[in-house]
Parts: structure tokens; C-alpha cells; sequence
């Protein structure tokens, strides 16, 4: 890689560090992933070829996002839409609209990511790219189940692993699949869930993926905890942070450590609960990802209300609120119902 770049083999070095991209996020260097792609572009840059920068600041966009670095990915992605709009290469252009979609979702801009998402499947629609499409549905389906729209999101979500089943894309299924369980377990479709779950845990260890794994064991944890399967779902989130930890992936480790949290409230071990609710805060507020954020906070207000001091999980509810009510997230009536039935 570095020679190629150095000697002005400038395809040679975008197809490479495309080519390990994918190696390296799934094992979980993604330090190494970063300085790889930071190499292409200097090198893309350097032979003017704009292509191959638009083709690495998406793969960097990836990066960043991965890391926390929120900023970072939306400016590299930002710019490689407008590289690949210049060239009128639209499956690029919708390649990396999709993904600055999936950035604006993790930091709570939601209807700015709908937009994203839906402009990218109109461009993958008009060229016929069933792959695009069907990334596009998954990642809108996510949205769409943050922002509460239910059965939009099972649609998208369906819609997404008849494509990725159709053209025999696994990796694709195991991701639609666990958006999918989520989905289900939050309509009350419990053994949907668990099938869903299950099925996309299996595909991510046929494949060796950890990262997918942390995700679906992640998804499964909570559907355990919701139907009384305690021991178990301690197993899945401890399996889970333990990945996420060694792939860095920050923002995972937050999810883990706030469901864990969820877990110890409910089996009233409230001191475990606030310490791994008040981790996640701090990691939510380090990357600027409010849905994190306020997961945390009505997190540790539960835990304080389960407590006995109501007055302490009062002022984080309504921090939490405050969030949610912000970013347009489902949780705000949630949080609402909780203040309002215990009058605080």
C-alpha cells in the first residue's frame, strides 16, 4: 500500500486500501483501517484524481464514524458527495449520502438522515443498484424505528432482507435481521424477535464478524431481560462489551453499558445500575451522541426511582426528557408516561 502510493500507483493504492478496508473494521483495527485510508488520499490527492479521493474520504467518513468522531465523518463525507456529484457517479454519490444519513441518525438529526437516506435510494433506484437499495432500507429502517414509526420501519426492514436474500448478500441479512428483532420485540413480537436474533447471530459467527456479533448479542440481551431470562442476558452484554471493547467501537460499549445498567435496575442491584448507566453517560457526552445520552440519564432516573428517591430520579427524567423531546426520539413519551403516573 505504502509503496504504491509512493512510487504514484494511485489506483493501485485506493483499490487496496478499499480492498483491506473491510478485513480490518471487521477484526477491529480500525486505527490501522484509518491510517491506511489517510495514505490513499494524500496519494489520490496528490495524482488529482478525484474519484479515487471520493471513493477514500467515503471509506474515512466510515472510520471516523466508528471512532466517535462525528464531525470528522460528516465533513469527510460531505465532501465526498460533492467529488462524486462533480464526476456524475451516482451510486458513489448515494453510497456516501447513505452513510452520512447513518451519522446524522446517531447524533439525533433525524429528519436530516430521512433525507439523506431517501435522496441516496432514489439514486440507487434510478441505477439499478439492488445492493444500494437494500443498505439504504435497512438504514432508514433504523430511523424510522427511533423516531416511533413502527410498522414503516418493519417494512423497510423487510424490504431490505427480501433484497439482501435475494441477491445472496449474508452480511446484509444478519444486519437487516437484528434491525428487524428490534423492531419485532418492540411491537410485542417475542418469538419473532428471538428467531430474528438468533438467525442474525449465527449468520455474523459463520461469517467471523465480531463486530456484527457484539450487535445482534447485544439486540438479544435485551430481548432476554424483557422476558425474564435474567442470567442469560447478562451473558449476552457482557459478551458484547467485551467485543466492543476490543474492536474500539465507542458507541458500543455505551450501548452495552447502558443495558447492563437496565439489567441490574431490574434485578434491584440500583448502586450497579447507576455506576454502568453514569459510564455510558460519559461516553454518550464525549462523542455528542444525545440518543446515548439520554438513554443514560433515564437510565440512572430509574434506577433512582426503583431507589426510593424520587426527587433525584425527577431531575434525570427530565433531563432526559429534554433530550429526547430535542432529537424528535420515541423515548420522549415513554419518559412523559414514567413523570406523569408517578406524579413527579
Amino acid at each position: 500500500m505504502d509503496y504504491a502510493a509512493a512510487s504514484g500507483r494511485t489506483v493501485h493504492a485506493v483499490q487496496v486500501s478499499a480492498a483491506m478496508s473491510g478485513f480490518l473494521l471487521t477484526h477491529g483495527h480500525v486505527e490501522q483501517a484509518a491510517a491506511l485510508h489517510q495514505t490513499a488520499l494524500a496519494a489520490a490527492r496528490q495524482a488529482e484524481d478525484r474519484t479515487g479521493e471520493a471513493v477514500i474520504l467515503n471509506y474515512l467518513g466510515f472510520v471516523h464514524g466508528l471512532t466517535g468522531d462525528y464531525p470528522a465523518a460528516v465533513a469527510s463525507q460531505q465532501q465526498a458527495i460533492t467529488l462524486f456529484r462533480d464526476a456524475g457517479d451516482r451510486p458513489g454519490q448515494a453510497y456516501a449520502l447513505n452513510q452520512l444519513g447513518v451519522i446524522q441518525g446517531v447524533t439525533g438529526d433525524y429528519a436530516a438522515a430521512i433525507a439523506s437516506q431517501q435522496e441516496a435510494l432514489a439514486l440507487f433506484r434510478d441505477a439499478g443498484e439492488r445492493l444500494g437499495q437494500a443498505t439504504v432500507l435497512n438504514e432508514l429502517g433504523v430511523v424510522q424505528m427511533r423516531t416511533g414509526d413502527y410498522p414503516a420501519a418493519a417494512a423497510s426492514h423487510q424490504q431490505a432482507l427480501a433484497e439482501f436474500h435475494d441477491i445472496g448478500h449474508p452480511l446484509g441479512r444478519a444486519n437487516a435481521l437484528n434491525n428487524l428483532g428490534v423492531v419485532q420485540r418492540l411491537t410485542g413480537d417475542y418469538p419473532g424477535a428471538a428467531a430474528s436474533h438468533q438467525q442474525s447471530l449465527a449468520l455474523f459467527r459463520d461469517m467471523g464478524h465480531p463486530f456484527g456479533q457484539a450487535w445482534a448479542l447485544n439486540s438479544l440481551g435485551v430481548l432476554q431481560q424483557v422476558t425474564g431470562d435474567y442470567p442469560s442476558a447478562a451473558a449476552s452484554h457482557q459478551q458484547a462489551l467485551a467485543l466492543f471493547r476490543d474492536l474500539g467501537s465507542l458507541l458500543g460499549e455505551a450501548r452495552a453499558l447502558d443495558h447492563l445498567g437496565q439489567l441490574a435496575t431490574r434485578t434491584s442491584a440500583h448502586r450497579e445500575a447507576r455506576d454502568r448507566h453514569a459510564q455510558a453517560l460519559t461516553i454518550a457526552r464525549d462523542l455528542d451522541a444525545p440518543l446515548e445520552e439520554a438513554r443514560a440519564l433515564e437510565g440512572i432516573g430509574r434506577s433512582h426511582l426503583e431507589d426510593g428517591n424520587p426527587a433525584e430520579a425527577a431531575a434525570y427524567l427530565r433531563q432526559a426528557l429534554a433530550i429526547y423531546q430535542r432529537i424528535g426520539a420515541r423515548g420522549a413519551r415513554r419518559v412523559q408516561e414514567t413523570l406523569r403516573r408517578h406524579e413527579l
